[in-house]
């Protein structure tokens, strides 16, 4: 008897520790969800003319930075609609950054042959995962002039009907950052 009483005060026990709020599974959208209101890490590289680069050199700046790599089908598919996004928004003060882990030399020639338009600022793999702010290539991210991210997602494709929403709500945050 005494058994039994036990073994019912467990299971009551373990109901107690149950949770009631909905699981929420991990996933490439929760884990940009999760970035919202952060800070952007501290990170330090060189650009592709060997300049040191550092997250310092972002302070009060509007920031759109894309991790991305040469050998990255869809990194390079999105690079036109990035160009863009570039050329509507760089005179108004946005600072566009690539980051990737390809060495500086390589990057270079990848930007003159390309036409990609971000800065380029290479950190080595190791680097990039302490970042922890991208989840997998190509992501990009916004960060404001705090230096806080407002919004991240993978691909930027205004055309692709599976990026299109999430990249319209990209450029809609990017706009209303900058009339902030």
């Amino acid at each position: 008897m005494k058994i039994y009483l036990i073994m019912l005060l467990n299971i009551f026990s373990f109901k107690s520790l149950a949770q009631d709020a909905p699981v929420k599974w991990a996933t490439q959208e929760t884990f940009f969800e999760d970035l919202i209101g952060k800070n952007l890490p501290s990170f330090s590289g060189v650009t592709i003319n060997k300049k040191p680069f550092s997250n310092i050199n972002l302070k009060n700046q509007v920031v759109v930075i894309n991790f991305w790599f040469e050998k990255c089908p869809p990194c390079l598919a999105e690079m036109p609609e990035l160009n863009t996004l570039v050329d509507k928004y760089s005179k108004r003060g946005v600072w566009f950054i690539g980051i990737t882990h390809d060495n500086p030399a390589r990057a270079k020639r990848f930007q003159k042959r390309n036409g990609y338009k971000y800065e380029i600022v290479s950190l080595n793999k190791d680097e990039i995962r302490k970042l922890n702010i991208n989840h997998g290539f190509p992501s990009n991210v916004l960060v404001g002039k705090d230096g806080k991210i407002i919004y991240a997602t993978a691909n930027i494709s205004f055309s692709d009907p599976q990026f299109r929403a999430k990249s319209t709500l990209f450029e809609e945050k990017l706009k209303a950052v900058l009339n902030d």
